[in-house]
């Protein structure tokens, strides 16, 4: 007998159809053969696709904001900033397509909104303007998004192989072929180095004792 569904139910089952068939093959009628049930009866609660990743994307989010919250009491903005990029990689790595599945999924939970307050508060109080804080996780919003897109996509050995990229460049080519090995190095350390020259460059253009 189905379980009776529930938003918790509809997402959980939709982040396990994401991980079997990816992206495109996230459907309602998809989802509803995972759930037992016929395509109408989710149309009760996901009006289309989009809502579905709307619910999807809202409680990644939640799962980010549970890791930043995490962080120690006494962050500062730049530790804050690597945090926060941290737990939106992490997050979006835990499923299939996560970066393009979630990117510009709109929040379905106003309370979600209501708790960036007492944030924006901490970094108003200490000098730092609204808006400045508002493009400082926008540009490393972006850049997480961006990484995690090409990360997936480059995990697929068949399609991405150093070995070929190197035979294919050729040894009369030395530079390009050590570019490619600083670019295919492990994505770990990748996105440690390359996240330091984004959150420097933004805490030198933001904080108050930072900037001009």
């Amino acid at each position: 007998m189905p379980q009776r569904l529930t938003r918790q139910v509809i997402v959980a089952a939709a982040f396990d159809v994401l991980d079997a068939v990816g992206i495109e093959g996230l459907t309602v009628r998809a989802l509803a053969t995972r759930l037992g049930v016929k395509a109408p009866a989710l149309y009760w609660h996901v009006e289309s696709k989009q809502a579905l990743l709307d619910e999807m994307g809202t409680e990644v989010v939640r799962r980010i904001g549970s890791r930043v919250a995490a962080l120690p009491g006494d962050v500062d903005f730049t530790g804050a900033l690597r945090g926060y990029a941290e737990a939106m990689r992490a997050e979006y790595l835990r499923h299939r397509d996560g970066a393009r599945t979630f990117s510009g999924t709109r929040l379905t939970d106003p309370e979600l909104l209501r708790t960036q307050e007492d944030s924006l508060r901490t970094w108003v109080e200490q000098g730092i303007v609204l808006e400045a804080v508002i493009d400082a996780f926008e540009i490393v919003t972006s850049f997480v998004v961006g990484f995690v897109i090409e990360e997936q996509e480059r995990a697929d050995a068949s399609r991405y192989s150093l070995d070929d990229r190197d035979a294919i460049v050729g040894a009369d080519r030395p530079l390009t072929v050590q570019a490619g090995h600083h670019i295919f190095r492990p994505s770990e350390r990748r996105f440690d180095d390359q996240l330091a020259v984004v959150v420097d460059a933004v805490s030198r253009n933001t904080l108050p004792d930072m900037g001009q």
